[in-house]
């Protein structure tokens, strides 16, 4: 696989909200490796918005197993998963392939059958294409966030400023 194809999504929306858990479903997904900050909630808050509850209650009625998994510390992680009834795991280390692993065994998935949902290229897109899972890249939440990543936006911008958004209504929006 090219440089280039590590770092592109296999579908780009707007929100964790935006993405049908009905239509992974029916690709095969069963368990659902997730980003903490500014794909769940925003960076640096805990609570969660009723949208993004009402999709984690959707999941769970899908049949569809999720764990967070995020570079943040383990007490924001652990509060964020209690909240939603799921596994997290933190200090992750993405793009390395390690905390992807240990989510596919806590959630009992294999590659074929795991997507990853995330804001960034160069930690959940790249870390999840490393793999070969299926990966989903979402616009961040709200763009305060941490030093660091604020400065990748500017070269993650070059990879995505050309992806088509899906919006699941048969258009793909630039």
């Amino acid at each position: 696989m090219t440089t280039i194809k590590l770092l592109q999504p296999d579908l780009y929306v707007r929100s964790l909200c935006d993405i049908p858990l009905a239509l992974l479903k029916d690709q095969g997904i069963r368990g659902l490796i997730i980003d903490l900050d500014n794909t769940v909630t925003e960076w640096g808050r805990a609570t969660l918005d009723r949208g993004v509850r009402r999709w984690f209650a959707d999941l769970k009625e899908q049949g569809i197993k999720a764990c967070l998994v995020s570079n943040n510390r383990s007490s924001r992680v652990k509060k964020v998963a209690d909240a939603l009834g799921i596994p997290g795991i933190s200090r992750a280390g993405k793009p390395r392939r390690r905390a992807f692993r240990q989510a596919m065994a806590v959630m009992d998935t294999k590659t074929g059958s795991t997507a990853v949902i995330g804001d960034q290229v160069f930690t959940d897109i790249l870390g999840g294409n490393r793999l070969g899972m299926y990966t989903i890249l979402v616009m961040p939440i709200n763009s305060r966030e941490f030093f660091g990543t604020r400065m990748m936006r500017h070269v993650e911008r070059f990879f995505t400023r050309h992806l088509p958004v899906t919006d699941f209504s048969g258009n793909k929006r630039p």
